[in-house]
């Protein structure tokens, strides 16, 4: 597993721990923080070279959208399954509006192991972007 791919488990596994927590939790304060810094550092270390990833699959895919952080498409939640692979509910990533139908919800969703971008829409997954092997 390559360093952007352990960043992002990093990332997704502490939004997972914040998840489970009450806001009155004791160390809910320190966890989101925990997070925060893994985020910032995130955009930091790969913001650029993802930022310009996710505008070439904007312009293909949702013109009309704007490109936000990376960070703003990785999951929130998400399952662990059996066999170690990720999956994601229907309202995860960011909301945009495909080029094809511009009035359904599609989202974008930044996902690792491997590093790709999803597509969403109401009736398919499709894999608009893949790191390189």
């Amino acid at each position: 597993m390559n360093t952007i791919d352990e960043a992002m488990i990093a990332i997704l596994e502490q939004r997972l721990k914040l998840s489970k927590l009450s806001y009155s939790d004791d160390t809910y304060d320190d966890v989101e923080e925990l997070l925060h810094d893994l985020e910032d550092e995130f955009n930091e270390k790969y913001g650029d070279e993802l930022e310009e990833i996710l505008e070439k699959v904007h312009i293909k895919h949702c013109p009309e959208s704007d490109v936000l952080l990376p960070t703003a498409y990785l999951a929130k939640k998400f399952v662990e399954t059996a066999d170690g692979e990720i999956e994601i509910g229907k309202k995860e990533g960011v909301e945009v509006e495909w080029i094809e139908d511009p009035a359904a919800a599609t989202r974008l969703v930044l996902l690792p192991a491997p590093t790709r971008i999803l597509l969403m829409t109401p009736k398919s997954l499709e894999v608009v972007w893949e790191a390189a092997q």
